[in-house]
């Protein structure tokens, strides 16, 4: 029997007996989440502060301290006007959706060859990326940065978008994942109706494909708002600099201005909640189906 449990009707179950390790376990368990949490709310806590004090009230109190006044607005709207952020926004905006068009072409097209024929050397190229996966990206970037400049790439939008449109592994494994639960019998029921391999792919594969297409985009998407390595590499200009980038102008050697740098990433964050409040369940679908499915 059950320790805890009892099969016999009408007798009470036998309740555990709690010794002095049930409360330690108990208290390192909650003692934890919380610990971790804060770890996790503090900064933005500390950056909406921030957000709302003017210099010099930013120079006399702690980062934690409350702000005179919470309807101080001046620091968001110079830090949109001076960073120029709405262009930056619309950069990245751009970026990000040629970006995510291309790789989610290329990546379901790669993983529908990969998946359906069978051919020499696919193991091989699945290891291949497997290995590139592995390689850290700063120590390619000399490579990279030298390939950009002989092909005249830097400091254009352009340029930065076609080198971003590499897919990424982990987009390929999350289709070939999914697509190996699609029954082959389609592909086969739609050859006998005379159906190429490209009409299998518009068609039939690439719709099956919408929860782990919404994955890979929530995945890439993230990381290509956010980047900031590569987007100040390249774009030197301040008229194609991306949202990631546009707060550097806040940053000297003179010293920073936090108050306008949070209140900047205050301004990043929004678009980025919006989206999620609007999608939440189209990302929670694509998530539990296309991340786990198989």
């Amino acid at each position: 029997m059950a320790r805890g449990k009892t099969d016999v009707p009408g007798i009470a179950p036998i309740k555990e007996k709690r010794t002095v390790g049930y409360y330690v376990r108990g208290f390192l368990k909650y003692f934890v989440l919380i610990f971790f949490s804060l770890c996790a709310v503090v900064p933005l806590i500390s950056c909406v502060t921030t957000a709302f004090k003017t210099t010099d009230e930013y120079k006399a109190t702690s980062v934690m301290e409350l702000p005179e006044s919470f309807l101080n607005f001046s620091n968001f709207v110079k830090a949109f006007t001076t960073a120029n952020m709405g262009r930056a926004f619309l950069n990245s905006v751009i970026v990000m959706v040629c970006v995510l068009i291309v790789s989610v072409v290329i990546g379901t097209q790669l993983a529908y060859v990969l998946n359906r024929f069978k051919f020499p050397g696919n193991g091989f190229i699945r290891t291949l990326f497997l290995v590139a996966s592995l390689l850290p990206a700063v120590a390619m970037q000399v490579t990279v940065y030298n390939i950009m400049g002989d092909l005249r790439f830097i400091d254009h939008l352009y340029g930065y978008i076609i080198m971003s449109c590499g897919t990424d592994v982990i987009s390929i494994y999350i289709f070939i994942q999914f697509m190996e639960n699609i029954s082959v019998s389609l592909d086969e029921s739609a050859i006998v109706d005379g159906a190429s391999y490209w009409t299998i792919y518009w068609k039939i594969i690439l719709p099956l494909l919408k929860p782990a297409i919404v994955t890979a985009c929530i995945l890439k998407g993230v990381v290509i708002y956010n980047e900031y390595y590569a987007a100040n590499l390249y774009l030197i200009s301040p008229e194609i600099k991306t949202m990631a980038i546009s707060l550097y102008k806040f940053v000297g050697p003179m010293g920073s201005q936090y108050n306008l740098i949070c209140a900047g990433v205050i301004i990043s964050i929004i678009p980025a909640l919006i989206v999620f409040i609007c999608c939440q369940k189209q990302i929670y679908s694509g998530i539990t189906q296309g991340a786990v499915k198989g």
